[in-house]
């Protein structure tokens, strides 16, 4: 009787950033953010080693990381707040978990209250 040997099962882990916001006002590029991923993912300890394992594709104001190796969303925020920090955009945009595999740039909600009206007691 021939022993049926199971193969493991290949998992792929699929992050997405959303970029509709900064993009459709125009302070945001995401070509530019697309080819810093490109440069700056790291596979196996080395920077622009992408190869087959790691996919990063653009559709419109979403990009799309899809790895076949283990790949953190954790690191893709930090490789955000890094490309945010480096144009300048860190103090008006931030990185928000929109669902399980999905972050979004959404602006800081700066309250103005620039006439005192809260009352005093």
């Amino acid at each position: 009787m021939a022993s049926k040997v199971k193969k493991p099962k290949k998992t792929i882990w699929k992050f997405g950033l959303d970029l509709t916001h900064p993009v459709e006002d125009g302070i945001f590029d995401s070509g530019s953010f697309e080819q810093f991923l490109r440069e700056k993912v790291k596979v196996n300890g080395k920077t622009g080693n992408l190869g087959n394992v790691v996919h990063i594709e653009r559709f419109k104001n979403k990009i799309t990381v899809i790895s076949e190796k283990q790949f953190s969303k954790r690191y893709l925020k930090y490789l955000t707040k890094k490309y945010l920090k480096k144009n300048s955009l860190r103090d008006w945009l931030r990185v928000v978990a929109s669902d399980k595999e999905t972050y979004e740039l959404r602006y800081f909600q700066i309250s103005q209250d620039e006439d005192g009206s809260e009352p005093e007691d």
